[in-house]
């Protein structure tokens, strides 16, 4: 599989000159958060993290994000942390989209470049460091995970947007595609984090209305995409948030590829208290 080129945020600060109408919405449903909105001055620092800041564009709180968290962190040459995670009950994706990063789980030591990927199990010590002469960047979605007496709890485990082949979705002759890097039916994890891709002119044919909260970072590309009553225009570096059964559909404009990152819940019973 060729090598795919992702958008990262570029940081900076617009001219005074700049209007102000943009996409940015936020509504009960859906949270749509463009590329422009990631500035310098959006930024977050995190405990025991050196030469690093951190866009968070999805946390939990009251009428938004209710499983998951969503940051882009940028760590600068020489930068990273030997403690990343406060939070034991924890487990992390990190997915990378621009430069390399070094990943130890335990002590087994693994080299992330552009589109690797890992998973990091709740509980389990890891660390990350930049000994690239330039930035990297990359996704970490964190989710507390759903213990489930009698599932055993899954593995770590290093792989890469180039090494997994898509799965095209029934129906669609390969116009809509899901790289998947977890089985659909295994139930020891409890969140998903995809790629979807969709040939240009590829659609969902439908308004997808279901129980999974998503989280879809574009990293590719750009769409028409269904939210609740709203179609709105997405392109590489936009974030989405939709909350459980908030319809969707989407239709990807070209000339390119439309591709996101696609996080969800999976596996689990509903909450009833």
């Amino acid at each position: 599989m060729a090598r795919s080129s992702y958008f990262a945020p570029q940081g900076g600060l617009p001219p005074q000159t700049q209007l102000l109408t943009d996409r940015a919405m936020f509504t009960e449903s859906f949270a749509v958060i463009p590329k422009g909105t990631m500035t310098d001055i959006v930024t977050s620092n995190l405990p025991f993290w050196t030469s690093t800041r951190v866009w968070v564009i999805a946390r939990p709180m009251s009428g938004f994000s209710e499983t998951f968290s969503h940051y882009i962190a940028e760590v600068a040459p020489g930068g990273g942390s030997d403690k990343p995670e406060l939070d034991e009950k924890a487990q992390s994706v990190l997915f990378v989209v621009e430069g390399g990063a070094v990943v130890w789980i335990g002590e087994t030591r693994h080299e992330l470049a552009e589109g690797g990927y890992a998973y990091v199990p709740a509980g389990q010590d890891w660390r990350l460091a930049n000994e690239s002469a330039a930035p990297v960047k990359f996704h970490w979605i964190r989710k507390v995970y759903d213990a489930v007496e009698g599932i055993q709890a899954p593995d770590a485990f290093v792989t890469s947007d180039h090494e997994v082949d898509p799965t095209p979705m029934p129906d669609t002759e390969g116009r809509w595609a899901t790289t998947r890097f977890v089985e659909p039916d295994d139930m020891r994890h409890d969140m998903h984090v995809n790629i979807v891709t969709f040939e240009p002119g590829g659609v969902i044919p439908f308004l997808e209305t279901h129980v999974m909260e998503h989280g879809l970072y574009v990293l590719e590309g750009k769409a028409v995409y269904r939210l609740n009553q709203d179609w709105v225009e997405v392109e590489a570096g936009d974030y989405m948030w939709l909350r459980a059964f908030c319809p969707q559909a989407c239709y990807a404009g070209g000339p390119a590829k439309f591709r996101y990152l696609l996080y969800k819940d999976v596996n689990r019973h509903m909450k009833l208290r």
